[in-house]
């Protein structure tokens, strides 16, 4: 496993999550790791180096998204001899023990996958509705799969074939970088193993907001960059969130030029919150009603996101990266 496996964390000011994230690699007797760091101002390359990282340091003069910097790993990967695989994960995850065995024993027997990805979870789901939230959105169904999430292990030749992450993404990277895999022919497979346990720390309903306009943003830019692609990728979640969004401001509009009938329009978003409430309550409990609400609520926020790429895109300027923590 030693020579076949490398591993690229990214990162910026983790502090202590950066610790255990390498901890965490170092125990599974993998390969060199390479730690990327985004401009930290805190001991997070000193952290890195006492750990037996190899340090990236990325440029400052240029902006930093998450595609960068794993592009920058993968490649001193490369140069320092590459590894049949590469283990991506965030700074503020671990790695699940047993996780990396079970991956790359999957990839040697199934030629055709690129990418191989598990069960991602929150460390902390009961410290708030968010952090529950984003642990119930890393639940999606075991099989093959159309992207994964920034934790993954991936073929070295294949994302290299494909020119690796696209740099310019503030947000939506890895389903952008699996869509242009599928298009060459290589399929991507979610398994039945334990994986990550992630820390995203939300605990404020600001925090929650800035995440969603990043994935309407993403929704927006990635669906444009392959309008022509038939695979369609994110067109149908752009336009839904520009269709919720564009509910409230057209009735009261139409209510005040013509009659105030039109307001009942508004309703939609309540009997879209109960649908959702009801349908998740059999799994959810107590948290459905949050659940449906935040949901409800998310798709102004992701239409914030979708509008914002638009705009910059008229002016041709580029989107700056939205930060939610």
């Amino acid at each position: 496993m030693t020579a076949t496996i490398g591993f690229v964390v990214i990162g910026r000011n983790e502090g202590e999550r950066l610790i255990a994230c390498l901890r965490s690699l170092n125990e599974t007797g993998g390969g060199l790791i390479v730690y990327v760091d985004s401009g930290s101002t805190d001991d997070s390359i000193e952290n890195a180096i006492a750990l037996s990282a190899e340090i990236v340091r990325l440029d400052m003069r240029k902006p930093f998204t998450a595609a960068r910097a794993r592009n920058a790993g993968a490649r001193r990967h490369i140069e320092l001899g590459a590894p049949v695989y590469i283990q991506f994960i965030d700074g503020d995850c671990t790695l699940a023990a047993g996780w990396l065995k079970a991956a790359a024993e999957y990839l040697d027997t199934h030629p055709e996958f690129a990418v191989v990805c598990g069960r991602r979870r929150e460390q902390r789901p009961d410290a708030s509705i968010y952090n529950r939230l984003c642990d119930l959105e890393w639940a999606t169904p075991v099989g093959e799969a159309i992207a994964c999430g920034g934790d993954a292990l991936m073929r070295t030749d294949a994302i290299a074939s494909v020119g690796f992450y696209d740099e310019t993404l503030i947000a939506g990277e890895e389903p952008e970088l699996c869509l242009r895999l599928r298009e060459k022919g290589w399929r991507i497979s979610r398994i039945a193993a334990e994986m990550t346990q992630h820390d995203a720390a939300i605990s404020r309903f600001s925090q929650w907001w800035k995440r969603a306009k990043r994935a309407g943003h993403a929704f927006a830019e990635v669906s444009d960059i392959h309008r022509a692609s038939p695979k369609r990728i994110w067109a149908l979640e752009t336009r839904r969130a520009l269709l919720w969004s564009m509910i409230a401001p057209v009735a009261v509009l139409l209510a005040m030029a013509s009659s105030p009938f039109w307001l009942l329009a508004l309703l939609a978003y309540p009997a879209q919150a109960f649908r959702l409430w009801r349908s998740a309550r059999p799994a959810l409990g107590l948290d459905a009603a949050p659940y449906a609400a935040l949901s409800v609520l998310g798709k102004f926020a992701e239409a914030e996101g979708v509008i914002s790429y638009l705009i910059n895109r008229l002016r041709r300027r580029r989107s700056r990266l939205i930060e939610y923590k």
